[in-house]
């Protein structure tokens, strides 16, 4: 259990729709099926208007789900600029993607390698007791500017959820997420490897806490 304090915060997110697009999906663009380290880190950022992702460096992030996504697959128009002038129709053409639908996870944060003052854990909550403190823009999201965030809600210190499907480091994991992304190429992007596990306990497991850093 982790306690709504200075350096601790527990919080539900549900989004209606997302994509998290896999980086290596091509023509067709697969999604991971749980948020990455990375995704949630921007979004955390976004909530208290934070432009600069190096700020918080050293925050840890554990990340449950609450229930499992539905995937569906669409047909969309995807931009890739193979020509210098943008409206050139070769630049769009139609292909896959697969989208999640009813996106309900824990996002848990401890702040205590948080070198920043205040740290992100107490930005968060003086965002939901001051939201006219917040100087940010846009709507709030989880990846794609698409998706949307339905809501976001601080959890009580004892709160109960019967069953979590926890993100949990493994070596041998099937699951490889960005944990920290390079918006100028790949070369600085950082990965680690997890599994889900499901856990009727409220407490995260050891593995289930990933520190956001850039190496």
């Amino acid at each position: 259990m982790i306690a709504a304090t200075n350096n601790f915060l527990a919080l539900e997110i549900e989004v209606p729709i997302a994509c998290f697009r896999q980086s290596s999906a091509r023509e067709y663009v697969e999604t991971y099926l749980t948020p990455p380290p990375s995704t949630v880190y921007g979004m955390l950022l976004s909530i208290v208007g934070e432009m600069n992702r190096y700020k918080h460096c050293g925050v840890k992030v554990a990340i449950a789900l609450v229930s499992k996504p539905q995937k569906s697959t669409v047909i969309r128009t995807f931009r890739r600029f193979k020509k210098k002038d943008i409206h050139d129709p070769t630049n769009a053409r139609p292909d896959y993607q697969e989208l999640l639908t009813d996106i309900r996870f824990i996002t848990l944060v401890n702040s205590q390698e948080d070198k920043s003052q205040p740290t992100l854990s107490e930005r968060l909550q003086q965002a939901f007791a001051n939201p006219a403190s917040v100087n940010r823009f846009g709507g709030l999201c989880l990846g794609e500017s698409r998706d949307l965030v339905n809501s976001v809600t601080i959890l009580p210190e004892n709160y109960q959820i019967q069953s979590l499907q926890w993100l949990v480091q493994d070596e041998d994991g099937l699951l490889t997420l960005p944990y920290w992304v390079d918006h100028v190429g790949s070369k600085g992007t950082r990965w680690k490897r997890y599994l889900i596990v499901e856990c009727s306990d409220s407490s995260p497991p050891k593995f289930a806490w990933t520190m956001i850093q850039p190496n």
